[in-house]
């Protein structure tokens, strides 16, 4: 544990040449006291660090000093293999850059790591979109991009449902989620955070994007902003404002299987995994938690017959509609 730990010091040092023990407590996440013993084990090794005291002091690498890669384990070498997503890192210009590094790291690794990489990399391989799944165009990818690496303003020009509209962000970063590209930016008029939003983070699919241009303004990004975070409470924020509406059905076997697939996946797995005891036909009591009624019929008429509307009633009388209609439609001629 300790080495692993020493390892990963040595690599944050090397990344940030010079940090107080603060800094890199809060890093590894552990306290500044092992900080300083770790800092002491790195010395006795070899490793040209040393401690400076005093207000903007901290503990630096020797100017130009870098360690070699050897230090990675098997899995960590083998996981830096398997994060290649080509078409991910192709859309935002990196490809080139991803097979340059990893040219690098197997020229540095031992033998048997460098097999066990290669080994990893040749049996997986991550194609995020899903089935049927056609990808957007996302023309202003490379622009978005680049003004969220140079911490630089864009003007552009965004499509929503039924107009575009002008805007004037600060982007501080790029998500792809299913296939699908968005960024998080803070909306700004002139040099001013727009004070109808606040500083509000917001969300903006990349592919309605018809034009990006940066303003040659750089911006200060948000204390304590974390991507990962704020993508995660943007998503739950989103789930519970869409699902509105609880509904209690009866499923058939069948249904409950195919209940994910016609409704949204995650309401679908919890409302599986609080269904009541199946009956004597195997048939269970779940609540589901949908958009609206009218959204929920739509959805719901993809199981057939092996879905029962109890409650809403609305919900029922839709589904019986739909199925009459239906039957309609398709009886023998």
């Amino acid at each position: 544990m300790r080495a692993s730990r020493l390892v990963t010091l040595l690599f944050t040092l090397q990344r940030l040449r010079e940090a107080t023990a603060g800094e890199l407590a809060r890093e590894l996440e552990v306290s500044e006291r092992t900080i300083y013993r770790d800092v002491a084990a790195l010395s006795a090794a070899g490793v040209p660090l040393f401690t400076e005291q005093g207000r903007g002091g901290g503990i630096r690498l020797v100017d130009g000093w870098r360690t070699r890669l050897d230090g990675l384990t098997a899995q960590e070498a083998a996981a830096l293999f398997a994060v290649g997503a080509p078409q991910v890192l192709a859309e935002l210009g990196m490809s080139a850059a991803l097979a340059g590094a990893q040219a690098k790291l197997l020229a540095t690794l031992p033998a048997e790591m460098r097999e066990h990489a290669r080994t990893v990399a040749e049996r997986f391989h991550l194609d995020a979109p899903g089935w049927f799944h056609t990808p957007h165009q996302v023309t202003q990818l490379a622009a978005v991009a680049e003004a969220v690496w140079g911490q630089q303003r864009l003007r552009i020009s965004y499509r929503r449902r039924t107009d575009v509209v002008d805007r004037t962000i600060e982007p501080l970063g790029v998500v792809v989620k299913a296939g699908t590209w968005y960024l998080a930016a803070r909306s700004v008029s002139g040099a001013r955070v727009d004070s109808a939003r606040g500083d509000a983070v917001l969300t903006y699919r990349v592919d309605r994007i018809v034009a990006a241009e940066p303003t040659g303004e750089g911006f200060t990004r948000p204390d304590g902003f974390d991507l990962a975070t704020w993508w995660a409470d943007s998503t739950n924020r989103f789930a519970s404002q869409m699902l509105r509406v609880t509904v209690r059905l009866r499923l058939g076997p069948r249904g409950l299987k195919m209940l994910s697939h016609v409704t949204d996946t995650d309401a679908a797995v919890q409302a599986i995994a609080r269904a009541g005891p199946p009956d004597a036909e195997g048939w269970r009591e779940v609540e589901l938690d949908v958009e609206e009624i009218v959204v929920a019929a739509s959805q719901l008429t993809g199981l057939g017959g092996e879905v029962e509307a109890l409650d809403p009633p609305e919900l029922r009388t839709a589904l019986a509609a739909a199925g009459a209609a239906l039957a309609e439609r398709n009886a023998p001629r």
